[in-house]
Formats: C-alpha cells, structure tokens, sequence
C-alpha cells in the first residue's frame, strides 16, 4: 500500500504559543510527530508550515518540509497547497496527521490509509474509538460519530448521538471521533470548493461539509486508541512527564 503523510504545523497557537517547537525530551514536537509518522509505512513524510522557523527545524532534524501560505485558516487548506505544490496524482492516498500529537501511534496513520486502499469509491476516510466514561458523551469537547451498517459516518456532533430518549446512557453505544483523515489528493481540492454548510457552522465541524453535499466518509474503530493531542500547557506537561 502507497501512501503519503502530510503534517500542518502552524507557528501560532493561542492556547499554546509556538506549539510546534515546543521540546519534548530533547526533540521538538513536530519532530515527535514526524518521527512517528516515519515508522507508519508512509512513501514519504512532509511537513507543512507557515513559519520560516519551523522550517529550519525541520531541515535540521532531515524532513521534508513545505513553506506555505500564513493565510490558510484550517490544515486543509494548508494541506490543499502542499498537493497542489508537490504534484500528487489525483489517486494519491494522503493522509492529513495533526502536528499536536506526538503519541500518535504509527499503526493507525496506516489503518486510516488503508480504508481507502479498500474502498476505491470512497474520497474520505477517518477513525474511532469507544467511548468508556459517561461524561464524555455529555461533553461538547468530544465528538461523536454515528454510522451506517457499512461504516459510513452517517452525523458528527458535540451533542449526544443518538439521543437515548429514555435516558438509559451506556457508553458502549458511543463513539469518540479521532482528527485523523485519509484523502484521495484531487478531493482535498475539490473538499474547499464545496460551501460550508449550516450544520458545519453550528456544530464547528469541518468534516460535515462532505456529508452535507452528499460525500461518503468511511469510518472505522482504531485498533489502537492515540492519546489527546497537545492543546494547552497543561497538556504539554502531561506529555513530557510520560517521555520522562
């Protein structure tokens, strides 16, 4: 199986500044990221940024590493431009790793590549895990996904779904979605011609606008649940104390 990794890396971060060159254990985060991305099988591995310093990070530690746009608002977009520069042909299977998590297991980058090596027809592919703790079903911050019987996302959302009417909650009917996306490189393109939709700017989820115009996303159960992303300092600390 073929394909190709790609790491947005944005310099700013409000919560978090400089995120990306943060140090976890002598290495820089993005280094992090993109040491375990090397080890997923991936044809090749490219950082996309829009700041000259973590370029020079990454040249330092050996990545491939794209100096793009500061403009973009979202890692698609960024993503977008690094297809575009680089040439990928249309059937290229890209998948889009976020450079906030360094304990981001290499198996699964692999997992979400290979749904789409399985499923020619479908442009879009992510992952989910179980839901084990009640709150997290309560909490906006974790998003739910609902599929159909052949593991196509039927709904994203902050909210609880579905809605248990009777008020029986069980964990094990949930699942959380995990910000990992497989594209076919010519949809990336086609994904930021599409207009955003209501449901989208409602919920503040990106990956509705596919379902809205009428676009599959396959879906499976990670076989390895990564670990929360980077966000905060907090986070950062948590991270740290685990390499130590």
């Amino acid at each position: 199986m073929k394909f190709v990794v790609v790491i947005p890396a944005r310099y700013q971060s409000t919560r978090l500044p400089a995120k990306p060159l943060q140090d976890i254990a002598g290495k820089t985060m993005i280094e992090r990221v993109y040491r375990q991305a090397c080890k997923s099988g991936a044809e090749r591995v490219v950082i996309a940024t829009d700041d000259q310093r973590i370029v020079d990070v990454a040249d330092d530690f050996g990545a491939e590493v794209v100096l793009t746009a500061a403009s973009h608002e979202s890692g698609t977009e960024r993503l977008a431009e690094v297809c575009k520069k680089l040439a990928f042909s249309s059937d290229t299977i890209v998948v889009n790793v976020q450079g906030d998590e360094p304990l981001i297991p290499p198996a699964v980058i692999s997992q979400v590549a290979g749904l789409l090596e399985d499923a020619p027809e479908v442009k879009m592919a992510s992952l989910s895990v179980p839901i084990h703790e009640d709150t997290d079903i309560h909490d906006p911050n974790v998003v739910k996904v609902v599929c159909d019987k052949d593991d196509h996302a039927l709904y994203f959302s902050r909210s609880a779904v579905p809605h248990e009417r009777d008020g029986d909650w069980q964990c094990e009917l949930y699942s959380r979605h995990i910000g990992i996306y497989a594209y076919r490189a010519h949809f990336v393109g086609e994904y930021l011609q599409l207009s955003p939709s209501p449901i989208e700017k409602m919920e503040k989820l990106e990956q509705l606008r596919v379902l809205w115009h009428g676009y599959k996303i396959k879906m499976a159960r990670a076989i390895e649940t990564p670990a929360h992303g980077v966000d905060t300092p907090e986070d950062l600390e948590k991270v740290r104390a685990l390499f130590a």
